[in-house]
């Protein structure tokens, strides 16, 4: 049986998370900021400074590096919110907003949350699919 891919990994792990934001909003501001370091750290720039969709394959080896990083240190999920905890939900939500996994992963991602981002409207990307 293959391994699953980093993003395919945290996608899965990490969904659940994305249900908190309806009832944690510093959970929300914290990942919204993720989400932004992030994308600086990828270089996920769209035009006029508007966030572009990150490169998944770029998105895929910085997962992996900080898993394998949590894996040296031992670390494991904690019920609350550290950082690491943030920061993979950030890539999750980033994985699920651009539906980097497509068609082949366990999850819908292309459906889209009711909100239109971590920080309900902090995230202005253009949405493809307005018309």
């Amino acid at each position: 049986m293959p391994s699953l891919s980093p993003l395919t990994a945290v996608a899965t792990t990490f969904a659940p998370r994305l249900a908190e934001f309806a009832f944690e909003p510093g959970f929300v501001a914290a990942v919204d900021q993720h989400v932004a370091a992030l994308r600086e750290r990828i270089g996920a720039a769209g035009p006029d400074l508007v966030p572009g969709p990150p490169d998944g394959e770029a998105l895929s080896d910085y997962a992996l590096g900080f898993l394998d990083a949590l894996a040296e240190t031992g670390w494991e999920e904690p019920v609350g919110h550290d950082f690491a905890v943030c920061r993979l939900t950030a890539v999750c939500w980033l994985v699920r907003r651009y539906g980097l996994l497509g068609d082949h992963g366990p999850l819908d991602v292309r459906e889209r949350d009711a909100e239109p981002g971590p920080g309900r409207g902090g995230d202005r990307d253009p949405d493809p699919d307005a018309g």
